[in-house]
C-alpha cells in the first residue's frame, strides 16, 4: 500500500474506537465531527483546530469529534493543495473575478498576513470556493457518522 494510503488507514483505525466508545450522544459526535470536516476543508490553515473546537463548544457538541475530524485533512496533506486550488478558481468564478494567469506564490511570510489585500486577493476566494466541499462534506458527515454511531450502540447489550 501506498506510504499515503497506510497513513490514512492506520489514522482512521486509530480513532474510529475513539469516536464509537465516547461517552456522548450520537448526535453530539456526528455534530462534532460534521464541524471539523466543514472546518477542515477551509483555507484558514492556521486557525481551522480552534476554529472547529470554538465551533463545537458554541453548538454544545463534542469538541474532541471536532478535533479529530478537522485532523483528517492534515492526514490527507499530500491531496490538499490541490483541493485548495480548485476551491481558490472555484471561489474566482463565483465572485466574478479572473483567476490570475501567472503563478501563485503559496509561501506567505508574516509581512504578507499583516496585509488586507492577501486576504481579499487570496483567501477570500478560496473561503468562498471551500464552502461547496466543505457544507455538503459536513452534511453527508453529520448522517453518516450519526448513523455509524447508533448502529455501533445499537449492536451492544447492556451490562
Amino acid at each position: 500500500m501506498p506510504q499515503p494510503l497506510a497513513r490514512l488507514k492506520r489514522w482512521l483505525i486509530g480513532h474510529h474506537m475513539t469516536l464509537m466508545t465516547m461517552a456522548d450522544t450520537p448526535h453530539s459526535i456526528a455534530l462534532g465531527s460534521a464541524v471539523g470536516i466543514f472546518f477542515g476543508f477551509t483555507p484558514l490553515w492556521s486557525l481551522k483546530t480552534l476554529l472547529s473546537i470554538a465551533v463545537a463548544w458554541i453548538c454544545r457538541c463534542n469538541k474532541i469529534a471536532a478535533a479529530i475530524a478537522v485532523t483528517l485533512h492534515d492526514v490527507l496533506i499530500f491531496a490538499m493543495p490541490a483541493i485548495y486550488f480548485a476551491e481558490y478558481k472555484a471561489g474566482c468564478w463565483i465572485l466574478l473575478r479572473p483567476a490570475p494567469s501567472h503563478r501563485i506564490r503559496f509561501h506567505f511570510g508574516l509581512y504578507d498576513y499583516l496585509h488586507w489585500n492577501v486576504f481579499v486577493r487570496l483567501v477570500w476566494p478560496a473561503l468562498v470556493g471551500s464552502l461547496f466541499l466543505a457544507i455538503p462534506s459536513a452534511i453527508i458527515t453529520y448522517f453518516v457518522m450519526r448513523m455509524l454511531i447508533s448502529r455501533a450502540r445499537a449492536g451492544q447489550s447492556p451490562g
